[in-house]
């Protein structure tokens, strides 16, 4: 049975955002293996399976603190700008879509919603992981980064950025995530978020918060709710 977004009676579906890595791209494990390998390089013992464990979801100024308050070392004003490029290179060597999202993507396009991306990664790494993905036609002049805003996640900024762009309220959007740091932005602006989380791992018990296992639950919840304000498309 699809689940269904419980939108306000003037919350009228209008925006779609998403997340970038874990959501689109399946970037996580090799931007969380990076900032593990610069943890070991800080003195930090992370072996490389606990990488996403550790890091996932984390911006990287706040990877910067964890480290720092971990070792007592400073790692230096440049350390994410630095990793970042690292981040950008490594994308540009390749990357994998997440399972389906071309399909998702495609169902939420003939459903007639607009859509924005949200992330906490920079603008460029972004750029970086679509042209590898061929998704930057999904995208053009749609994404927004809370690296680049300075306002990480967990913090909601990016999300209530993006829909101040598209010129809605919060109400009327959802959003797409993977991490629990991502969806408690999204549920503090006051959206109503869907999250990927395939496997047995528990959710966190929010309000305005579902969850899904697969891309391919998502354009039916987006449907059922179109259906229910009368406005299928």
């Amino acid at each position: 049975m699809t689940q269904a977004l419980a939108l306000s009676p003037e919350g009228h579906l209008k925006l779609v955002i998403f997340d970038c890595d874990g959501v689109l791209v399946d970037s996580e494990q090799t931007c969380c293996r990076i900032s593990a390998e610069e943890a070991r390089a800080a003195g930090l013992t992370i072996p490389p399976e606990k990488a996403v464990e550790e890091f996932s979801g984390m911006a990287l100024p706040e990877i910067q603190k964890d480290i720092e308050k971990k070792t007592g070392k400073s790692l230096g004003s440049d350390w994410a700008d630095r990793v970042q490029k690292r981040f950008v290179e490594a994308m540009k060597q390749g990357v994998d879509p997440i399972d389906g999202v071309h399909a998702m993507l495609e169902g939420v396009r003939k459903l007639g919603l607009p859509v924005r991306v949200g992330s906490n990664s920079s603008v460029e790494e972004m750029d970086a992981k679509f042209i590898a993905t061929d998704m930057t036609h999904y995208f053009a002049n749609r994404i927004h980064s809370a690296r680049d805003m300075g306002l990480p996640k967990p913090r909601p900024d990016v999300y209530l950025h993006a829909a101040a762009q598209e010129g809605v309220s919060p109400e009327n959007c959802v959003v797409l995530e993977d991490s629990n740091t991502g969806a408690r932005a999204a549920v503090d602006a006051g959206m109503m978020c869907v999250l990927l989380r395939p496997g047995a791992e528990p959710v966190p018990d929010w309000k305005n918060l579902i969850r899904i296992h697969h891309l391919s639950e998502f354009v039916p919840i987006l449907q059922k709710a179109l259906q229910s304000q009368g406005s299928v498309r």
